[in-house]
């Protein structure tokens, strides 16, 4: 009877073993299919450059986005993105999908350098996100002031 009770112990241990190594095959498999990362696409703002790009600021998350450039840069406004974007671009990468427009805030006196980084394209470098819908651009990556670590607050 002892005996007969092991083997009953063992095959249900190798049965549950099994049903979570399968599960957690079906858990790996299902994220190797979905490579892409969440992020919000939702627009905050838009703003067409001099050359009728349409340019969105989505809300994103912490690595691009209006999330990510309000939280460590400071940017909290869309009137500091869409005054650089209401320009040419000053620099262009990666046949004209990667963007860069430069401005100046000026308030008392004060003045800082800015920087808006887009994607106008499809698809982020790594291909990790993907603009919604057919003609979807990313858009804004990031926007920071040069030579501070946090935009000043008057920006905003």
């Amino acid at each position: 009877m002892h005996q007969n009770a092991t083997t009953i112990g063992r095959r249900a241990g190798t049965i549950a073993l099994t049903a979570v190594l399968c599960t957690l095959g079906l858990v790996a498999t299902s994220a190797a299919a979905d490579s892409k990362a969440a992020w919000n696409t939702h627009e905050k703002c838009v703003q067409k450059d001099w050359e009728d790009r349409r340019i969105p600021t989505r809300m994103g998350n912490s690595e691009l986005g209006f999330i990510h450039l309000s939280r460590p840069h400071n940017i909290t406004s869309c009137k500091l993105i869409n005054a650089a974007l209401n320009g040419k671009p000053d620099k262009r990468s990666d046949h004209q999908r990667n963007l860069e427009y430069w401005g100046s805030a000026i308030h008392n006196g004060r003045q800082v350098d800015f920087v808006v980084k887009v994607r106008y394209a499809k698809e982020t470098d790594d291909g990790r996100y993907t603009a919604p819908g057919k003609k979807g651009k990313i858009g804004v990556i990031t926007a920071y002031c040069r030579g501070v670590k946090k935009c000043p607050s008057w920006v905003n």
